[in-house]
């Protein structure tokens, strides 16, 4: 009995198709076309219920209330903040690596850098950062996000601009990045690709990148693509950064975002989808992944080039 045969001539309705072992064999033996059985077996971490909508926001009497102001736009009020969509999200293996990995040990949060590339008023990259940036903070890293307004075209005189200083300075600061871009003409907007054309690969003995993690994702006006954050992931690997696998892509974002003036948690978030969950995803994986990269950023700026380049130096 061979099995496409009798879907074709009808005789057993797909719709009432039981697979048998007997069919199931056939299958099989039409090749395994996910290649499932060359995959290693998956363990998933213990849960830990505790954990799992537990907050390791930074709170407002144990940080720099200049820095609050300056570079986390993204907080909400407390009301808010306490019962909406992020507070809700069951991230209990990832809470679990900041507590017993960093914050039970004393060590320094996690540091992370965010960019968007809109100057619009309503700019939807970068309500997408804020959303993505309320993520990050409940999951307890330091998080700044960077304001491009203001920073000049990149040229080679300007190095002492404020604007310029002060991304430098931001992302020699960081142990990783997120960097979400707008889609325009197929690809990464100016306001963003300028940005890191200010971020040198080197600045003397200094790479302000070599090593950093980095998430990536983008907004577009019109259907799905995935120009942007391949384009992006390419600027990650130039800058020597340990891009996530993951990333997020908003299609016809402004269909994704609630009105400025709408009450549920107070406006301009993003509305639950497939791809709302995806960007969870992604700061999840950022977390994650920093937390077992940070310790060993120093051994990946060791290579053997560099090291015979030094001794012909001397």
């Amino acid at each position: 009995m061979k099995f496409p045969g009798i879907l074709k001539r009808g005789l057993i309705p797909a719709t009432r198709l039981r697979f048998t072992g007997h069919m199931q064999t056939i299958i099989r033996n039409m090749g395994d076309l996910n290649n499932t059985e060359a995959m290693r077996e998956h363990v998933k971490p213990a849960h830990d219920s505790t954990y799992e909508f537990k907050s390791f926001a930074i709170r407002p009497c144990d940080e720099d209330q200049d820095i609050r102001k300056r570079y986390r736009p993204f907080l909400l009020s407390d009301e808010i903040s306490e019962s909406d969509w992020v507070s809700k999200l069951e991230l209990a293996t990832a809470a679990k690596m900041v507590d017993t990995e960093l914050l039970v040990q004393n060590k320094d949060r996690l540091k992370i850098l965010v960019l968007y590339g809109s100057l619009r008023a309503r700019s939807f990259s970068k309500l997408l950062a804020y959303e993505a940036s309320r993520i990050l903070f409940r999951l307890g890293c330091d998080v700044r996000v960077y304001d491009p307004a203001g920073l000049p075209v990149k040229d080679d005189e300007q190095h002492d601009h404020p604007k310029v200083r002060e991304l430098r300075e931001l992302s020699k600061w960081s142990d990783g990045h997120v960097w979400i871009s707008p889609e325009q003409h197929g690809n990464l907007t100016a306001v963003f690709k300028n940005q890191i054309d200010w971020i040198p690969l080197s600045t003397g003995s200094v790479r302000p990148t070599q090593g950093r993690t980095l998430a990536i994702a983008q907004v577009n006006g019109g259907s799905q693509s995935f120009n942007a954050v391949n384009s992006l992931r390419i600027l990650g690997r130039w800058m020597r950064m340990f891009t996530i696998p993951n990333q997020s892509s908003i299609p016809q974002a402004w269909t994704h975002f609630t009105d400025a003036n709408d009450p549920v948690d107070g406006g301009n978030r993003l509305k639950p989808s497939s791809n709302r969950d995806r960007l969870v995803d992604c700061m999840e994986e950022l977390v994650k992944y920093t937390i077992v990269m940070r310790p060993h950023f120093d051994l990946f700026g060791d290579r053997f080039s560099e090291r015979e380049e030094a001794k012909v130096k001397k």
